[in-house]
């Protein structure tokens, strides 16, 4: 059992270091041997489904990726050899050892998973603006007519289409008062 534990240390760590390696050199710094973060699943990205079907299988095939996996093997290898060196019962030995690289294997996918909820596109959502000061960049006419606001949302400055009630030259003081579209916001002047 000594050699096993001795082959699974080795991968492992050295699977652990070239990835390490590989990411310092922005290469698979994104990317799994299981690529569950681009896998499209009916229409829709799988990391988004880990969750929401709530299969077991689905959830635990979603942890087994090349990290895991690797961290897994280093442990499970690394605890046996430290058993036998504590001259563990082998049967507590290998349950130990199991133990600890199941345990790196859910950390490790737990921590990925963190990780990857850090991974923002910095666009700022049309909702956020509502309530939002800006000043009027292209007039916007009354009624049906629509103009372009500079709007300050999140300390970024926006460009929506905009729509008044009353028409607005450029340089007016505006606040955001209704969402009206995806890219167009109805704005009042601030002083109203």
């Amino acid at each position: 059992m000594e050699t096993t534990y001795y082959i699974c240390a080795a991968i492992g760590g050295t699977l652990i270091v070239c990835q390490f390696v590989m990411t310092l050199f922005g290469l698979g710094g994104h990317h799994d041997l299981a690529g569950h973060n681009h896998i499209e699943m009916g229409g829709h990205h799988g990391a988004d489904h880990h969750g929401d079907h709530g299969g077991s299988s689905t959830w635990f095939l979603g942890l087994l990726t090349f990290r895991t996996i690797s961290a897994a093997l280093a442990f499970f290898g690394l605890t046996g050899i430290i058993g036998q060196r504590a001259d563990l019962e082998p049967t507590i030995e290998v349950l130990v050892a199991l133990a600890s690289g199941l345990g790196a294997l859910f950390l490790v996918g737990w921590i990925m998973k963190l990780l990857g909820r850090l991974n923002i596109d910095g666009t700022i959502r049309i909702g956020k603006a509502l309530g939002c000061r800006g000043t009027v960049y292209v007039p916007i006419p009354a009624g049906a007519g629509q103009g372009k606001v500079h709007v300050s949302v999140l300390n970024r400055s926006v460009e929506y289409k905009a729509v008044a009630k009353s028409a607005l030259p450029t340089g007016t003081c505006i606040v955001v008062v209704a969402i009206v579209g995806s890219d167009t916001v109805e704005v009042a002047p601030e002083s109203a």
